[in-house]
């Protein structure tokens, strides 16, 4: 083998180490900027202020099966919930939807429904 023969080997061979790590580096980069959309989507979850008053919703247009306050604990992903003003909460409670037990909104707000 020539000397020129050896080095075009020697280019070549660099050039697949050099294409092997710019896809490693363009995975590694997109694997980066999927966490970073993930943090910056978790981050603005965090920071939405959380409502007085939701009502839970059943499947449908039916009306609120439940009032709860902002803050309940009980909601999960499950639940379809709907942020609601003070005034809409007690409409709810007096239209008989039922409080949420374990939150007890009605005595947040009063109703003695």
């Amino acid at each position: 083998m020539t000397d020129e023969e050896a080095q075009v080997a020697a280019l070549e061979f660099l050039r697949r180490v050099q294409t092997r790590d710019l896809s490693r580096t363009e995975r590694w980069l997109a694997d980066a900027r999927r966490r970073l959309s993930e943090a910056e989507r978790r981050r603005q979850l965090a920071a939405r202020p959380v409502p007085d008053w939701r009502i839970e919703t059943g499947i449908g247009d039916g009306p609120p099966a439940s009032v709860h306050r902002g803050d309940c604990y009980l909601p999960g992903k499950r639940l379809r919930m709907k942020p609601v003003t003070r005034a809409q909460a007690v409409s709810f409670l007096d239209a008989g939807a039922e409080a949420c037990r374990h939150c007890r909104p009605d005595t947040a707000l009063g109703w003695l429904g």
